[in-house]
């Protein structure tokens, strides 16, 4: 009688530690999975800012040949070895690794913005040199003079398009977002959370054509799923869902945005993560955590 209990016992422990041990895989597999995700969307974004690092270097390259200034073409080219040696950096750090990621993603709003300032200044020295070059020929009267030199502007100004075009796409700064519960204060414990309120400003950008801009926001919860009704917009020749749109009218002028998110859904705490996009870029990124 013992002996039949005893294998009882053995049988009942045994079962109960397979059950542990499937419950344990389950767990490790999805785990796995969530880390291979999360791995994946980090090493697209550092991709995409290993592309702009690029991009900014190649127009360094490009607008020292289209001046004739020693001066100027001195400081371009310390802006064009300081952007290389920080894309360098960039392809040395880990897509994991999130503060240094942080760091050269602030690097590289700073290098947009000395970019552009420096699309003006040669903007401003063509200009200049097209009035120069349109008193010469009144001086000489070379009809023929005048035309080469107007087909020589033109190039140039084509030459220079791409550049306006990085100058002028919009930046999302001041992000914050603010859980709000059923009374409309901040909401202490995201459990309480029954409306998001997302608020940031649309920089200054007098090289941003002025008119009216779709603006797009999109909130993933600690899973990476999006907090969504449906809705999507194209960015990089892909479909992706939006949580909140705002149509705004852009003048150049720092502009801000407020957009709502009414919660409908289980919210766990941990970190949320907020992407701002318009005109088919993303201009602007934060997270937020909710510990409790």
């Amino acid at each position: 009688m013992d002996k039949k209990r005893t294998i009882i016992i053995i049988a009942v422990i045994a079962g109960v530690l397979l059950v542990g041990l499937g419950t344990l895989a389950y767990f490790y597999i999805q785990k796995n999975a969530e880390n291979e995700e999360m791995l994946k969307l980090a090493e697209m974004d550092k991709k995409e800012m290993e592309n702009e690092y690029a991009s900014f270097a190649r127009q360094y390259s490009e607008m020292k040949t289209q001046i004739n200034n020693d001066s100027l073409i001195a400081q371009l080219d310390k802006e064009q070895q300081r952007t290389e040696e920080l894309l360098e950096e960039l392809r040395q750090v880990k897509a994991t690794d999130a503060a240094e990621i942080r760091r050269l993603k602030k690097e590289l709003a700073t290098l947009r913005n000395i970019l552009r300032s420096y699309v003006h200044e040669i903007d401003s020295l063509n200009r200049m040199n097209e009035q120069l070059r349109n008193e010469n020929m009144q001086v000489k009267a070379q009809y023929t003079q005048a035309t080469q030199t107007i087909s020589s502007l033109t190039t140039e100004k084509e030459n220079l398009s791409e550049q306006v075009a990085i100058a002028s796409q919009l930046d999302a700064t001041s992000i914050t977002m603010v859980g709000q519960n059923k009374r409309g204060k901040k909401a202490r414990k995201v459990k309480d959370v029954k409306k998001f309120v997302v608020s940031f400003v649309i920089a200054r950008n007098i090289t941003a054509q002025a008119g009216n801009r779709s603006i797009y926001v999109r909130i993933t919860k600690p899973n990476n799923e999006v907090l969504t009704s449906g809705g999507t917009f194209v960015y990089e020749n892909r479909t992706l869902e939006y949580s909140a749109k705002r149509d705004i009218e852009y003048t150049g002028e720092a502009t801000p945005v407020t957009v709502y998110w009414d919660v409908n859904e289980f919210l766990s705490k941990g970190t949320y993560r907020v992407a701002i996009f318009a005109d088919g870029h993303n201009i602007g990124n934060a997270s937020f955590n909710y510990e409790k």
